[in-house]
């Protein structure tokens, strides 16, 4: 009885392993993902087959089903109050930026201004002084918060808020935040602030999504302020982690309508999260000195294209002087390479900054086994030195920039929901060209020959950690 019992375990699981590769063929996104789960899940079933179900899915179903096939808030809402937001609607003749409008399914608006804050102490100076002005509601999510100083700050000024009569929405990340105590939560809880899990597991159906992350870091004060970029909270963010050291980051404070755009991305993970409605202004409310003109892209594996790496390959193919990119994670795909490459075949200054420390070991050798084509291409790539490098940040020519949560790598183009801010405003772009200018002369520029010398060892560890990318 016993080996009958062994001997069908055997079989369920090898015939699992082949349905979950026919699944895998017919899912993935890309087709080096559908060779590595199809060749993992034939040759070796036992661990590939949870594996897959945890890490292979290519999309949050969960999340698809709740958007259903609705408009998108912030558009129902153009409709019902249509007169409010004609005067901020920016209609463009610019091809490139109807296409930035298509894949965010949110307009471009005026009346905007967008405030770059570099590093943490003016990030978190301008996200406490928004906190603390708030009169109605705060909306605020992270990927990562830590029960350290910086934390426990956020902490009793989101409890002050509350307790003076200010709806407060808390909305963390429980993967990315996996160390926050229960007892940090109730405390928020107790001064009645809403808090929430994103809950990507959430019930029976969807309990092996665990793959999918909300990396989004979003802060949005009364519909009228709104703060993205690349903080976390926690005290590595000022520097003050000596493995690291200085932190380099950027954020970006909006006012404007563009506001709006942050706000629906966060009203659609609260509604995924606690199954609420939560009742919000949607009045625009311009920025009294403002003329700048934003449009807001969320993404994620919950869209029915690849927003992040679209919106990438877009940009690129858009730059015809100068395109400036600074990534932490830099593994982008075979389009996104390829892209980068013919831009600078084609006479664009292209330049990658990368931190020279790694904080994840597979994603910063996987960068290796493809720099070297890059580098022959003429793509300039820098690592930063001071420091750890993590902002997400991109120069088109002189007329546009972005900033937001995407790393150039398969987990935020594919499994990640992020969101970034596109500004095609040439003062703006002016300003972040003077601030990655200033960032290049703390880099070192990455040679072709300190590759290609590497020893054969370390070249093979970096191919296989590159073939593994698009399952991280």
């Amino acid at each position: 009885m016993t080996s009958w019992l062994i001997g069908l375990a055997i079989f369920l699981t090898h015939l699992l392993g082949i349905l979950s590769a026919v699944l895998a063929l017919m899912s993935s996104r890309t087709s080096q993902g559908a060779i590595a789960w199809i060749i993992s899940l034939l040759t070796m079933p036992y661990l590939a087959v949870p594996a897959y179900w945890i890490f292979g899915r290519p999309r949050f179903y969960g999340y698809v089903s709740a958007r259903g096939e609705r408009d998108s808030v912030l558009r129902r809402q153009l409709h019902r109050y249509r007169d409010r937001f004609a005067p901020y609607l920016s209609a463009s003749n610019d091809a490139d930026i109807r296409a930035v409008e298509q894949l965010a399914l949110m307009p471009l608006t005026g009346g905007n201004r967008a405030e770059l804050l570099i590093d943490g102490k003016a990030t978190f100076e301008s996200l406490f002084a928004g906190i603390d002005a708030a009169t109605e509601y705060i909306l605020i999510q992270f990927f990562i918060v830590r029960d350290d100083a910086l934390g426990l700050e956020l902490k009793h000024r989101l409890q002050r808020a509350s307790e003076k009569g200010v709806r407060v929405c808390f909305l963390y990340d429980e993967i990315g935040s996996h160390g926050l105590p229960d007892r940090y939560l109730r405390d928020l809880r107790e001064a009645g602030v809403e808090v929430s899990a994103f809950r990507s597991s959430r019930g029976l159906k969807h309990r092996f999504q665990l793959n999918f992350r909300n990396h989004r870091k979003v802060l949005v004060v009364d519909g009228r302020l709104g703060w993205v970029g690349g903080f976390n909270v926690g005290t590595e963010y000022l520097g003050q982690n000596p493995r690291f050291g200085h932190w380099r980051d950027t954020h970006l404070k909006l006012t404007g309508p563009s506001v709006l755009g942050l706000q629906e991305a966060f009203w659609e993970d609260w509604h995924w999260a606690t199954g609420e409605m939560i009742s919000l202004t949607w009045t625009p409310v311009p920025c009294p000195t403002g003329s700048q003109k934003v449009v807001i892209v969320p993404s994620g594996p919950a869209d029915p294209q690849e927003t992040a790496s679209l919106l990438v390959q877009h940009s690129i193919h858009s730059a015809h002087e100068r395109l400036w990119v600074t990534s932490p994670y830099f593994v982008p795909d075979q389009g996104v390479q390829d892209a980068l490459r013919l831009a600078a075949m084609r006479g664009v200054d292209v330049r990658i900054m990368m931190p020279e420390r790694p904080d994840h070991l597979l994603i910063f050798l996987s960068a290796f086994s493809f720099l070297p084509d890059m580098l022959r291409a003429g793509v300039r790539v820098y690592r930063y030195q001071p420091g750890f490098l993590h902002q997400k940040v991109m120069l088109i020519d002189d007329v546009a920039a972005s900033v937001g949560t995407v790393n150039l790598d398969n987990r935020s183009f594919r499994l990640n929901f992020e969101i970034t801010a596109v500004v095609p405003d040439r003062q703006f772009a002016g300003e972040v060209r003077r601030m990655l200018e200033h960032d290049f002369t703390d880099c070192r520029r990455v040679t072709l020959e300190e590759i290609t010398r590497r020893p054969l060892w370390r070249k093979l560890l970096s191919r296989a950690a590159y073939l593994l990318s698009p399952i991280q």
